[in-house]
């Protein structure tokens, strides 16, 4: 094999392993992983077949659905001394759908993606299941993504528009598109924070913050989501001012305390 091929099989892989991930708890269908990721069936089985012997996913004998495998727990569980921050925030998100009775999130940027890490749901009894813990979006959709790429310097921000951002518009509307996005992200940067009105999923709102690491660089999001109804003009200027608050708070918490 060449370095070439290595790379790629290493890259479809993480693909794959990041695919059965998003589907977590319920499992994933080697069809439905291979269609995700942009597979060939034969070679997505292969792959997750090979992953299996390893532990790094396991599958169900009854269903046939893919799921983590137990040594990824392992690992992650190494891992967690150095990234995991929920034991810092999980407090945060509760207090912020305490406070609001909406749902309320914790992101992490992962390249150009977000993934959420821990959700609680508020007491108001209609909510938006468009997020859940586990389930990545690109930077740039929903509000946590847009809140992280509007605070990203304007050299990653233009790298992002050129690359990644230019390939949003087909999979998520033309809301999506470089030009729309690019207004948005000046929106937010103007409000601090950034709002989703439904473009992910009609009627379903979304507000995010941006929560700062120790470099000062947008490495997670604080959001909350609910119904339109709930996300009026005059609730939504509230509404951010507890985010940003709740985030700065979160931000400095990190930075005194040791990730």
């Amino acid at each position: 094999m060449s370095r070439g091929q290595g790379i790629e099989v290493v890259a479809r892989v993480g693909a794959l392993l990041r695919g059965v991930g998003t589907h977590e708890p319920g499992g994933v269908s080697t069809t439905d992983a291979a269609r995700e990721v942009v597979m060939a069936r034969p070679t997505a089985h292969r792959l997750l077949t090979s992953l299996a012997r390893e532990g790094l996913v396991d599958r169900d004998p009854r269903t046939g659905l893919w799921h983590l495998g137990p040594e990824l727990y392992l690992l992650g569980t190494s891992a967690a001394s150095r990234y995991d921050i929920s034991h810092h925030a999980r407090a945060v998100v509760h207090e912020l759908a305490a406070e609001t009775g909406e749902s309320a999130f914790l992101s992490a940027r992962r390249g150009d993606e977000t993934v959420c890490l821990l959700s609680e749901d508020g007491s108001f009894p209609l909510r938006s299941h468009v997020l859940r813990e586990g389930i990545r979006f690109p930077l740039g959709v929903a509000s946590a993504g847009l809140a992280i790429l509007a605070h990203l310097p304007e050299r990653e921000l233009q790298a992002f528009l050129a690359g990644a951002g230019a390939d949003l518009a087909p999979a998520w509307g033309d809301a999506h598109a470089v030009e729309a996005l690019t207004d948005r992200v000046h929106e937010t940067r103007t409000a601090g924070f950034a709002t989703n009105p439904g473009l992910v999923v009609e009627g379903s709102w979304g507000m995010g913050a941006a929560v700062f690491d120790r470099s000062g660089s947008p490495a997670w999001a604080l959001s909350l989501t609910g119904v339109e109804s709930r996300f009026r003009d005059d609730r939504r200027v509230e509404l951010g001012r507890l985010l940003l608050d709740r985030a700065h708070q979160l931000t400095q918490l990190l930075r005194s305390s040791p990730v």
